[in-house]
């Protein structure tokens, strides 16, 4: 029996990047909706930084502090509850995300424990996620692609622009033009090339003070290794095999490897203060999209 690890139907030419691109195209109108039908079911209504300050939005009512403003006093309430209370609003200070999926050839992959491949899932969570910065009032843009923007149809425009970007958007990391300090950055990866180079990159994005949060996407089959008998591996990147006579035998080898990769990776982030996140296929993509959202927001383990 012949398997591949990181590799998909043969119907796909995996080293062409011009029909990885035209596909994953192909796929956005109904990955889209399903990103809304997410973001509106799991997020709806949650405000990216909830904050005190200048704007239009009410926030909460709170006691007053000596040397206040007279003038931020709610007096109906105040003679309501017999104590002086002040009407506070929000914030409304829109920060600027950068979200990115990879469209590399790993990213093509599914195995038949999963119902959606890596590139599928990864589309999933970015729109899902432009969505529901976009509702926060966030600027949302895609590196390489669009510009950050500040709409409720952010998603919308972003995916148009994948629609019509085939071959344009082919890397294995996103590009970090237009990206300054204090800006977020979501990358949605396999991040399956060699470590050095990830490390490397992220180093690059932290050193300009952008804040980063990594999804790592893997299939249930790149995690479990359920593979026995002979069996030939592929590279979906090179192109190069490796035949198993036992793939059994690999496993306990192949779970170390892997597990320390992913650690590399976490520790690495979390010395830059920016989160790794991890995400397998066949989970829900909700999980990913809160743990994403949260941490944005600042409301767990922020960097801020």
């Amino acid at each position: 029996m012949a398997l591949s690890i990181g590799t998909v139907s043969a119907k796909v030419d995996n080293s062409d990047a011009l029909t990885r691109a035209r596909l994953r195209a192909g796929l956005v109108p109904d990955l889209l909706v399903e990103a809304q039908r997410i973001a509106a079911n799991v997020v709806s209504g949650w405000h990216g930084r909830r904050r005190r300050g200048s704007g239009d939005t009410f926030w909460q009512f709170r006691p007053y502090d000596t040397g206040e403003s007279l003038t931020r006093i709610d007096w109906r309430r105040s003679a309501r509850d017999d104590s002086i209370t002040i009407r506070d609003k929000e914030l409304e200070a829109a920060h600027t995300v950068w979200v990115w999926a990879d469209n590399s050839p790993s990213m093509l992959y599914q195995s038949s424990l999963s119902e959606v491949s890596k590139q599928s899932r990864a589309m999933v969570l970015a729109l899902a996620l432009c969505e529901v910065l976009a509702r926060s009032g966030e600027r949302v843009g895609w590196p390489g692609l669009t510009r950050a923007i500040s709409s409720r149809s952010a998603a919308e425009r972003v995916a148009g622009e994948l629609m019509g970007s085939a071959g344009e958007d082919t890397g294995s990391f996103p590009p970090l033009r237009g990206m300054v300090r204090r800006h977020s950055l979501v990358v949605i990866s396999d991040f399956l090339e060699p470590i050095s180079d990830v490390l490397a990159r992220v180093d690059a994005a932290a050193q300009m003070g952008v804040e980063g949060i990594l999804i790592q996407i893997s299939d249930p089959a790149e995690e479990t290794f359920p593979y026995s008998g002979r069996t030939e591996f592929r590279d979906p990147e090179t192109g190069r095999k490796f035949t198993a006579g036992r793939a059994e035998t690999l496993h306990k080898d192949y779970e170390r490897l892997f597990n320390a990769r992913r650690e590399v990776l976490a520790e690495h982030c979390k010395r830059l203060g920016w989160h790794h996140i991890t995400h397998r296929t066949d989970q829900l993509a909700s999980s990913a999209l809160v743990a994403a959202h949260m941490r944005l927001s600042g409301q767990v383990g922020g960097a801020r």
